[in-house]
């Protein structure tokens, strides 16, 4: 069977409803906050990324996932910026992140109208699909509303890049979360830059590192810079705004 037609959450409670509203009631469901904020007016709502052929667009939560590793140990690294981005954007839209569910730690709130539902999954960085597979399956969340947020060494330091889909670029842990979306890789992902190893220091050594004094106030602009364009992704989608972020992004370091 499909990964994203059906699965069952590897938690120690198992949910019996997805996000979008059904016919049943579950006895314990992070799906309800979401219910509740629903006004009863917006029975449909214009979603941020609309498709043109469907006609009248039905109310879509956002599944939005940071990469990295849980614990102390790796806090401040530079493989877990994309832990620090969902954090900031926890902390800018008032959601708080106190759910668990298979191998992740959730946050239910929304971005304006938009419901999202905030993911950092504990299952360690290599094995991060086992988390965000299963919860985008369970919870009927189309590969074009899971945005995944992660470090890129192909990017200088502090520079971020939206893209509408791609491949995995050697990212291990961007490429298990593609196995467990049956190999698709057509979802929305926002990359932040942490720059390349210098000289022939060991890749693993220098993803597992904090970052310098200057390199962090970089980090923490970027981090500001992303929740404002998270914002404008989830409630226009990928329109000019999005094309005009990337721009300014790629030459934001460069002196005339």
């Amino acid at each position: 069977m499909s990964m994203l037609a059906a699965a069952t959450p590897t938690t120690s409670a198992h949910f019996s409803a997805p996000l979008l509203p059904c016919s049943h009631t579950p006895r314990r469901s992070v799906a309800a906050p979401f219910r509740r904020a629903r006004r009863p007016r917006l029975s449909t709502v214009v979603a941020s990324v609309p498709d043109p052929a469907a006609g009248p667009v039905e109310y879509t939560p956002w599944l939005i996932a940071g990469l990295g590793n849980p614990g102390n140990k790796y806090y401040g690294t530079r493989h877990n910026v994309g832990f620090e981005m969902v954090d900031r954007i926890a902390r800018e839209e008032g959601i708080t992140m106190n759910t668990i569910q298979s191998k992740s730690l959730l946050g239910v709130g929304s971005i304006g109208e938009v419901p999202v539902l905030l993911v950092k999954p504990q299952s360690y960085m290599n094995y991060s699909g086992e988390a965000i597979g299963p919860l985008a399956a369970y919870y009927q969340v189309p590969l074009r509303h899971i945005l995944l947020v992660y470090d890129d060494m192909s990017l200088p330091n502090g520079v971020l890049r939206i893209q509408r889909k791609g491949g995995h670029g050697r990212h291990n842990g961007l490429q298990n979360v593609i196995e467990h979306l049956d190999g698709r890789r057509e979802f929305p992902r926002l990359s932040i830059g942490i720059g390349s190893p210098p000289g022939k220091m060991d890749t693993r050594a220098f993803l597992l590192q904090k970052f310098s004094s200057e390199e962090r106030v970089q980090i923490d602009t970027a981090l500001e810079q992303g929740v404002d364009a998270v914002r404008t992704l989830v409630l226009k989608g990928f329109s000019g705004s999005i094309e005009r972020f990337n721009l300014v992004q790629k030459y934001k370091f460069h002196r005339v």
